[in-house]
């Protein structure tokens, strides 16, 4: 979604409430998992745990301090793993220890998604949802390197970030596009200036490696995970170059590991038209009054396109843009469905935009006080150092029809946000991640039916890709992104049991 460009993220529900392995290469290294990341991690780092302070602003963070129960570290890891003796970056991390030591398991490592996001500032909000698997796990999660504190890429200041917000990203004439092109090329140019020391490093492969470096000076001789919406592509490509180092590992709201940009933007715009649906019918049923139509939103999203809406922010004016991407904030959860009502219906009848802008502001990581946290420029670091394609406007005009086909909505938005890796100053890695990993543990992959972010389908293409055996497939039949927060009980026992106990689900299960 443009301007954001946002992958696949949990943490939009959260602000709101490679058998390459041995010969394979990666921009021309080997990435076989053996470079500088095997056990020999574990006497390279000594991690002292202290307490917390609150997490900064370039995490995302509001002020506060978590409990005294949390500790935190830093990990150095190799800026560049073909030189894993030279310059080291530091990894923020976060853990609260298990309750039970005597039947401790070990750590169970979180990853929230984005990619961009900041395991630091969020898993303290998150644990009580996990309070069980507490019982026995060190809750442990982490900055990925390029977010938050662990090397954080930075770009534009908030400034700059509120100023591009208030462009047209979906331009209709000429004069539209060379702003919009100017913008992104002066994006891609802050990236460069403040941060070329680590664009080239802040791959999902490098992450990978890092986690591998982390599972070793945690004592752990297996890494158990949990990774949510980017979260498994990282678990994936982990199982690929670590396959004997899998151990318990659940995927949540997963990602298809076989598309490319285009393929995956695709379907992610059909994934928010489908949520949006689901939602229109769910406020229709609910018989309350002013619930809005389809039609209706279009109709203001037209009017938006050259006219926005005044808010109480600062002077701050929704634009069509930002209000597109706050719909989509909102869909993450059913939970927000109701902030879409109240956001919508004040947008069409009092003509004001507050709702949807802080909607809006959720998912581009922007808090009250107008400082962002890193979380878009380490998404489109992260992403545009992964992905090879490189996008051109004719290539976005090519394919506009069948993205606004998918949503009349969410597609053109969708569609120009193509061109977020235009003029990167980085080559990306690969065409899609490779996530085979034979001879891994059973790694459980949840799929969400009504999942926006990462529509359902990426489950089972994954377990398939992750290998017979390793992949198993289980379903949610329900709404948001993701599953095992969502209180089903049919699906907290299914992970429940395995994470803890490690009975593997039968494969195909399905809750509702």
């Amino acid at each position: 979604m443009s301007p954001i460009r946002l992958r696949a993220t949990a943490l939009a529900s959260a602000a709101l409430a490679i058998v390459l392995a041995a010969t394979g290469c990666e921009n021309g290294r080997p990435i076989d998992g053996k470079n500088g990341s095997e056990d020999r991690a574990s006497g390279n780092s000594s991690l002292r745990w202290q307490k917390c302070s609150a997490p900064t602003a370039i995490q995302g963070g509001d002020g506060k301090a978590p409990g005294r129960a949390w500790e935190c570290a830093k990990l150095p890891v190799p800026l560049d793993y073909a030189k894993p003796d030279g310059e080291k970056i530091d990894l923020a991390l976060i853990r609260i220890k298990a309750k039970d030591t005597s039947r401790r398991i070990g750590s169970l490592v979180f990853n929230f998604g984005g990619p961009g996001g900041s395991g630091v500032a969020t898993l303290p909000g998150f644990a009580d949802s996990y309070d069980k698997l507490r019982g026995r796990y060190d809750l442990v999660s982490f900055d990925p390197r390029g977010v938050g504190e662990s090397a954080g890429v930075r770009c534009q200041s908030d400034a700059e970030l509120d100023a591009a917000a208030q462009l047209d990203f979906t331009p209709d004439d000429d004069a539209e596009l060379r702003t919009a092109l100017a913008s992104n090329k002066a994006y891609v140019d802050a990236c460069r200036r403040n941060s070329a020391k680590v664009l080239p490093h802040v791959t999902t492969t490098n992450t990978a490696r890092d986690l591998d470096r982390l599972r070793a000076a945690l004592g752990d001789a297996k890494l158990h995970y949990f990774g949510i919406s980017y979260g498994t592509e990282l678990g994936g490509v982990y199982a690929h170059l670590f396959p004997k180092k899998v151990g318990r590992a659940v995927l949540d709201a997963v990602v298809d590991p076989t598309q490319d940009p285009v393929g995956g933007g695709l379907g992610q715009t059909k994934g928010f038209q489908l949520a949006l649906g689901n939602y229109l019918k769910d406020c229709a049923s609910q018989g309350a009054p002013g619930c809005p139509t389809q039609d209706q939103i279009t109709d203001l999203l037209k009017k938006l396109d050259t006219k926005p809406l005044p808010t109480s922010q600062g002077g701050r004016r929704l634009t069509q843009d930002e209000a597109v991407n706050g719909i989509a904030a909102a869909l993450y959860s059913k939970e927000t469905w109701k902030y879409l009502t109240a956001g919508l219906q004040e947008a069409m009848g009092k003509g004001t935009g507050d709702t949807l802008l802080l909607l809006f502001d959720s998912l581009a990581g922007r808090n009250p006080d107008g400082r962002y946290s890193n979380l878009q420029a380490a998404n489109r670091a992260i992403s545009c150092a992964d992905a090879e394609q490189r996008y051109t406007v004719d290539d976005v005009k090519a394919n506009l029809a069948e993205f606004r086909k998918a949503s009349p909505v969410f597609g053109e938005s969708a569609a120009w946000s193509l061109l977020g890796c235009s003029d990167w100053p980085v080559k990306g890695q690969w065409k899609s991640p490779d996530v085979r990993a034979e001879g891994a543990a059973p790694i459980v992959v949840i799929g969400n039916t009504g999942d926006p972010a990462t529509p359902y389908e990426g489950a089972r293409k994954m377990a398939r890709q992750l290998g017979e055996g390793v992949g198993i497939e289980v379903t949610y039949r329900g709404e948001g992104h993701g599953a095992y927060n969502s209180g089903n009980a049919c699906m907290t026992r299914a992970v429940d049991g395995y994470l803890l106990d490690g009975k593997v689900p039968a494969a195909g299960l399905s809750c509702s």
